[in-house]
C-alpha cells in the first residue's frame, strides 16, 4: 500500500509540474479538441461580458470563446508551449487585443484578489492539500457581484470505463468546492453532476457527469 501511495503522490505532483504539461504539449500537434468546454458555454453564455480569467487556458478555446463574445479575458497555464499554442490561435482568431497571456502556477502563485468579474478554472484537478488552497485563491479574485465557475470531473466517473485519475480526491463534487466558499459572502447559482456523452479508450460511448459549481460574489 505504500508504494502505492507514493506513486500516487508523485503522479499528483506531476499533474502540477510545468514540465509535465510542456512535455504533454509537445507529444501531438494538439491536445485539445479547439471547442470551448460545454459547461462554461452553458452556464456564462447569458452573462454580461467584464474582465476574466481562464485558469489552466491550454491551448485557448475557452479563452478564445469569452474574447469573440467581448470579454478581455487573462488567460493562465503552467505550460509556455500550451500558451504559445493559444496565442497563434487568438491571432488567427482576431481577438489578440482581448487576451493576456500569462504563465503561472496557481498553487504557488495566487491571482490578484477581487479582480476578475468571472473566473474559470475547467477540469484543474490536483490532490486536495494543493486544490483546496489554490481555489479558495481563485474564488477571492472574483470582484463583487461577479462569477465563480469550477467544473471537473466528478467522482461518478471512475464507475465507467473513460480513463480518469485514480487518486483519492483527485475528482470532486460541486458540494466539494462550495465547502471551500464563505456562505455569508456567496449563492450558488448552479450545484449539480451534469450528464454528458463521451467516448472511452475503446471507442465505447459512455455517459460521463460534470462535477459544475458555479456561484456569485455578493
Amino acid at each position: 500500500m505504500g508504494g502505492v501511495l507514493r506513486r500516487n503522490d508523485a503522479i499528483s505532483q506531476a499533474m502540477s509540474d510545468a514540465t509535465f504539461w510542456d512535455e504533454r504539449y509537445r507529444s501531438a500537434d494538439a491536445i485539445w479538441s479547439g471547442d470551448p468546454n460545454p459547461q462554461l458555454v452553458a452556464e456564462i453564455s447569458a452573462l454580461v461580458p467584464g474582465t476574466a480569467l481562464d485558469v489552466g487556458c491550454g491551448e485557448g478555446a475557452d479563452t478564445l470563446w469569452l474574447a469573440e463574445r467581448g470579454w478581455h479575458v487573462t488567460g493562465i497555464d503552467i505550460s509556455v508551449v500550451a500558451l504559445e499554442r493559444a496565442h497563434k490561435a487568438a491571432v488567427t482568431a482576431g481577438v489578440i487585443e482581448r487576451v493576456v497571456w500569462q504563465q503561472a502556477d496557481i498553487t504557488t502563485a495566487p491571482p490578484p484578489e477581487l479582480t476578475y468579474d468571472l473566473v474559470s478554472a475547467q477540469f484543474i484537478h490536483l490532490a486536495p492539500a494543493l486544490r483546496d488552497a489554490a481555489f479558495r485563491g481563485l474564488a477571492a479574485a472574483v470582484k463583487p457581484g461577479g462569477t465563480l465557475l469550477v467544473v471537473g470531473h466528478h467522482p461518478s466517473d471512475l464507475e465507467t470505463t473513460v480513463r480518469r485519475p485514480r487518486m483519492p480526491g483527485v475528482l470532486y463534487t460541486a458540494a466539494d468546492i462550495a465547502a471551500l466558499l464563505a456562505a455569508n459572502e456567496w449563492d450558488i447559482v448552479t450545484g449539480a453532476a451534469r450528464p454528458r456523452s463521451a467516448t472511452d479508450s475503446e471507442s465505447r460511448a459512455v455517459t460521463v457527469h460534470d462535477a459544475v459549481l458555479r456561484a456569485r460574489r455578493r
